[in-house]
């Protein structure tokens, strides 16, 4: 397993950084890492690192929304007010919807099935977002409109949302049935996990305010605190609706609220961590792709990637109505709403690994979604925001 995970590294940097040469985002290259030294390449990785594989996608998960809650500042993010909120789920809702209307016409599944294919593809990239937008802000590039905080905040909730809806999609699939109740179960677990990891937050604050702790220290106490909040979203069940990884995004404001220069400390310390842990995260989705069926099914999911993305740009459109940013910020937010990676990747192959009939197609569309629209909307955010964007002061 060590020295698969030092090749997937070692090629991962590698190949990232040709990427990056050739203006694409460095995860394309890592992905193709994945790809290469995967079992439908060279074969190369223990079949022990592939088995926990999904543990480690969830590690990754958490490390970026701990990092985007350390630095969302909830009080710049006020003035874009009813924008914000809707940023937060109409856009994913939208293209969860085309899924649904053009999958089954498209790849011949179900609804449901449709439905399953849409909740992974719906969630924005944090790994391509969040990055981006702390730029941004720091260059003070749209930031008395908010508009930079609007997207990072929205784009967090947004995965978040998207992840609930994938985990209610999948266990109807599974045997379980629709109801009602598993309906209202979604807002339900989103504000108990806000409000738990603001809760948690504020006391972790006034915990290092008491016991001043080395940063080193209260990085590992917060990212062991961060998991333990999503497996008590597994072992709570259905008995509670509860989303643990809106929990970690909370935990993260809650510090930043109270504690804003220790949280910036702290979010540069997972931001270092994230440079291991997002090679493999990537590569481990290439691992998995089936390239035969993906040159099988490529065109089609393109069409439906692309197909799915009009929908989302609808939904970012109809968020922004009613607001004060001009013509030229709403197509940024568009521009901004477009990238997928990292929910893709940590969700794509988990149909596959239930036995799902639909596993192989969800996947295969996630990784295509990854390549098609992470160089797109990364590109398209750095070319467009001097134009875009107006600079405070």
């Amino acid at each position: 397993m060590l020295t698969s995970i030092a090749l997937l590294w070692l090629l991962g940097m590698a190949l990232g950084a040709a990427a990056r040469k050739l203006h694409l985002p460095a995860l394309v290259g890592m992905l193709l890492a994945g790809i290469l030294l995967g079992p439908f390449g060279a074969d190369l990785l223990s079949p022990a690192l592939l088995s926990v594989s999904a543990d480690l996608r969830r590690l990754a998960l958490i490390l970026i929304l701990l990092r985007a809650g350390l630095s969302l500042d909830l009080g710049s993010l006020r003035r874009s007010g009813r924008s914000a909120v809707l940023l937060c789920f109409l856009p994913a809702a939208c293209e969860v919807l085309g899924m649904v209307l053009l999958a089954p016409r498209l790849l011949g599944v179900s609804v449901l099935d449709a439905a399953i294919l849409g909740a992974v593809v719906g969630a924005v990239s944090p790994a391509v977002i969040v990055p981006r937008m702390l730029d941004l802000m720091e260059a003070g590039y749209g930031t008395e409109q908010g508009i930079p905080q609007m997207v990072l905040a929205g784009a967090s909730v947004d995965d978040v949302f998207v992840v609930v809806l994938f985990s209610s999609f999948t266990g109807m699939a599974s045997g379980g049935r629709f109801s009602p109740a598993a309906l209202a179960g979604v807002p339900v677990s989103i504000l108990l996990g806000a409000a738990l990891g603001l809760g948690l937050g504020g006391l972790l604050a006034r915990f290092f305010a008491r016991f001043p702790l080395r940063d080193s220290a209260k990085a590992i106490l917060l990212l062991a605190l961060s998991i333990l909040l999503t497996a008590l979203e597994d072992r709570l069940g259905s008995r509670v609706p509860f989303s643990g990884l809106l929990a970690v995004l909370g935990t993260g404001l809650g510090l930043y609220r109270r504690q804003p220069a220790a949280a910036q400390r702290l979010a540069a310390k997972f931001g270092r961590l994230w440079v291991a842990a997002e090679i493999l995260l990537f590569a481990l989705v290439g691992a998995q792709l089936n390239l035969e069926y993906a040159a099988a099914s490529g065109r089609t999911a393109v069409l439906l990637v692309l197909g799915a993305l009009c929908f989302r740009a609808l939904g970012v459109l109809l968020c922004m109505a009613g607001s004060p940013l001009n013509p030229k910020e709403r197509l940024f937010a568009v521009l901004a709403y477009l990238p997928k990676a990292t929910v893709q990747a940590a969700i794509g192959g988990v149909p596959l690994a239930m036995g799902l009939s639909c596993g192989q197609v969800v996947l295969t569309v996630a990784v295509i979604a990854i390549l098609l629209t992470a160089p797109l909307g990364a590109f398209a955010i750095d070319v467009s925001y001097r134009r875009l964007l107006r600079r405070a002061g």
